[in-house]
């Protein structure tokens, strides 16, 4: 039996803190910070989708760390529209939802990556032990 990856614990911490940090970013920017419209809007709608994942990357599961990198992109190219458009202190919330969504990407994508690596190396072990035919 292989030995099992060694996946770095910071890496998840920081993958876990910064997707909270940004699902309470993205309620509070809309529903009082920097709100659309005087009163909020119904854009604080928008943390659902980050909430999907929440249980998946504080349990460590590796699929939803693959799936949940690619959904906060999403928020990044949010951010950088929303920075380099919106007035005042808008755009200073944006470039804090650009940040935190840039944490959790790379954070999530070195996360995985070993695991991804010994995956590779045990499936073109197997392959070269298979018998030619």
């Amino acid at each position: 039996m292989a030995d099992p990856v060694e996946l770095n614990p910071r890496l998840r911490l920081a993958a876990s803190a910064s997707l909270i940090a940004l699902i309470l970013l993205c309620l509070a920017w809309e529903i009082f910070l920097a709100p659309l419209r005087p009163g909020g809007s119904l854009l604080f709608l928008k943390a659902v989708p980050l909430a999907l994942p929440l249980r998946g990357i504080l349990r460590g599961r590796l699929y939803t760390y693959q799936w949940a990198s690619m959904l906060v992109l999403l928020y990044l190219m949010e951010g950088v529209v929303r920075a380099t458009s919106d007035p005042g202190f808008s755009a200073r919330v944006a470039w804090v939802e650009v940040l935190l969504s840039a944490v959790f990407f790379f954070s999530a994508i070195l996360y995985v990556h070993p695991a991804k690596r010994a995956a590779k190396a045990a499936k073109a072990a197997r392959a070269g032990a298979a018998p030619p035919g």
